[in-house]
């Protein structure tokens, strides 16, 4: 074996790669539970790819046969019904990670400087993830499916001048047709996975370089020991592997929880029109996207105007890779910056939240008002921060992380 790994080590960096990664690469002491998600992030990404694959191996991209493919998988395919829920399941899970790895960062300013790249990086992946959702979403050529379709790409038709041309473009027909179909499925199966796996390299290379941020918001490579090691740093292994192992098998529990019991999860995982095969006579009386697009979809719908809606939608989006240069803080973590900053931030989560319940249900005046409110505070925390964060009194951060 020694002779192996010699024979390994001369014509690859397994070694060098295992200290400089993992055994000698130093972490902030004091991370907590909310750092957990960025490993189990990954571990989903893992977990879609796999199940992808043996889905893709039993599905027809064809108007005629995708929904009877899928069907036939989950009731004659041995495991069947096992792959389709763990993949189904899998990309709520993923955005609910997604999310929670997302706030952990708002909630600490791992967006400031140096890491404005790590979470640009990071928003591009939320992005492509989006897409990857979306695209995937058409392939079971269900109800909703169809129709949610039919719906958010016609949305490219509000650009002026060259909307129809672009709806077409995007369909590769007039309307939603094996044609979209099969380009949405090379798409799903093929681009956005390759697209998705740079990213996470590039993500984890630039987190790498610039070191993990941590709940007081201190560099630890400012202070360090005589033997260069910083003084509240601890490897990433064991420490670290064994705490985020801890964190995998409690997620695993509860993941097969709902994969075996609860895997529709009332309608927001799977939805009931989606076991209906797509008929373009007959519109389902509400059309909502999965839970975790509407946010977006409900800033969409409480815009009267389509382009200002579309624009609107966008600019929700857009303003999240810009949120490093609008914080001017001198502190990095929430444990020390003022009230304004908590409370903006605390705004912020219920209007993200409010949005994303009103977007799954139907529009009525009164929720459309309060989606519109929701919208203004949504808004109005990225607009308002390089204001208040500039003049709020801040707490001093000490030099040392506080365990």
């Amino acid at each position: 074996m020694s002779r192996l790994l010699n024979w390994l080590e001369q014509r690859f960096p397994l070694v060098q790669l295992w200290q400089k990664q993992l055994s000698q690469y130093y972490v902030p002491k004091n991370l907590n539970v909310l750092y957990v998600f960025g490993v189990l992030a990954l571990l989903m990404l893992v977990i879609q790819l796999l199940s992808g694959l043996w889905l893709v191996m039993n599905y027809t991209p064809t108007v005629a046969g995708a929904f009877i493919s899928i069907e036939t998988f989950v009731r004659e395919v041995a495991y069947g019904w096992l792959i389709r829920n763990v993949h189904a399941v899998g990309a709520s899970a993923f955005f609910v990670v997604i999310y929670f790895h997302m706030f952990r960062g708002l909630l600490y300013g791992s967006y400031q400087r140096p890491r404005e790249l790590v979470w640009v990086l990071g928003m591009l992946l939320y992005l492509m993830l989006m897409a990857e959702a979306f695209l995937g979403y058409l392939l079971p050529w269900g109800q909703m499916s169809y129709w949610g379709a039919q719906v958010i790409t016609s949305l490219f038709g509000a650009i002026p001048a060259i909307g129809g041309d672009l709806v077409q473009w995007v369909r590769g027909d007039y309307q939603v047709s094996g044609v979209t179909l099969n380009r949405f499925f090379a798409l799903h199966v093929i681009a956005i996975p390759l697209v998705i796996a740079l990213l996470v390299v590039l993500h984890i290379v630039a987190l790498r370089h610039v070191g993990s941020n941590n709940p007081d918001g201190v560099d630890i490579k400012v202070l360090k020991g005589e033997n260069g090691i910083p003084l509240d740093g601890i490897p990433f292994h064991p420490y670290y592997t064994a705490k985020d192992l801890l964190g995998v098998v409690v997620f695993l529990m509860v993941f097969c929880f709902v994969v075996f019991f609860f895997p529709d999860m009332g309608g927001y995982f799977l939805e009931p029109s989606n076991f209906e095969p797509a008929n373009v006579l007959k519109t389902p009386e509400h059309i909502a996207p999965l839970w975790y697009f509407t946010p977006f979809y409900a800033i969409l719908r409480a815009v009267p105007d389509k382009l200002c809606g579309v624009i609107a939608m966008g600019a929700a989006i857009a303003l999240l890779f810009v949120l490093p240069w609008l914080d001017r803080s001198p502190v990095r973590s929430m444990r020390y910056k003022g009230w304004p900053s908590r409370l903006g931030l605390a705004l912020f989560c219920v209007a993200f939240i409010g949005l994303g319940v009103l977007g799954l249900l139907p529009p009525t005046p009164m929720r459309t008002l309060a989606t519109q409110v929701f919208a203004i505070f949504y808004f109005g925390w990225f607009l308002a921060m390089p204001f208040y964060t500039r003049r709020e009194v801040c707490k001093p951060v000490p030099l040392r992380v506080t365990g």
